[in-house]
């Protein structure tokens, strides 16, 4: 049972009789005390998405959780059930479009890296890949010239999310986009 102070993030913790993931972390060291350092933790419930900000000392003994991650990639969409297939058996795991409708809208048959998130045997979360490739499909036109760094203009991906992209880029490119901060993060290489 690792301290608070050994937590790091995308750690899957057991906490008030849930599971929570951990995904930010902020060490301070109040002064004037004659103790350790505080961690505030911002942790969501695997299964509701509930958000959950906590504060534990650095002595505190924590207790990670029983998870499991499998490597899969979508497959199809099942009314309000997005079925995602194991990469290694398989398996079908279905997912309700309301627990993942942030991540979908970076989802497509060709998205790689995806992990279904396993408490228990059961999925109840999705763990994205840091960037996805995703086609740019409605954009204005690019402007020639246009530097890198200058202005930035709305763009529509293949998925249906809308992300800043530079001038110079146009419809029908193959962009790479940050999934957590949901930026345009360079060109996808062809």
């Amino acid at each position: 049972m690792p301290k608070a102070s050994e937590i790091k993030k995308n750690v899957a913790i057991d906490y008030d009789g849930k599971t929570f993931i951990v995904k930010d972390i902020e060490r301070s060291v109040p002064q004037g005390r004659a103790g350790g350092s505080l961690y505030r933790m911002r942790m969501y419930d695997v299964v509701t998405g509930r958000k959950v900000d906590e504060t534990f000392k650095d002595s505190d003994m924590i207790n990670l959780a029983d998870l499991v991650r499998r490597p899969a990639m979508f497959s199809y969409l099942d009314g309000e059930e997005y079925v995602f297939m194991d990469t290694e058996d398989y398996t079908p795991y279905n997912l309700n479009k309301a627990s993942i409708e942030e991540e979908v809208l970076f989802i497509n048959e060709e998205t790689t890296g995806i992990q279904v998130i396993l408490v228990s045997d059961s999925p109840v979360a999705l763990d994205m890949p840091t960037n996805v490739e995703l086609e740019v499909v409605e954009t204005d036109p690019s402007i020639k010239g246009a530097s890198a760094t200058s202005r930035t203009k709305p763009a529509v991906l293949s998925t249906g999310a809308t992300v800043q992209v530079p001038e110079h880029i146009s419809t029908g490119d193959r962009i790479k986009v940050n999934v957590e901060e949901r930026k345009f993060a360079g060109r996808a290489e062809k």
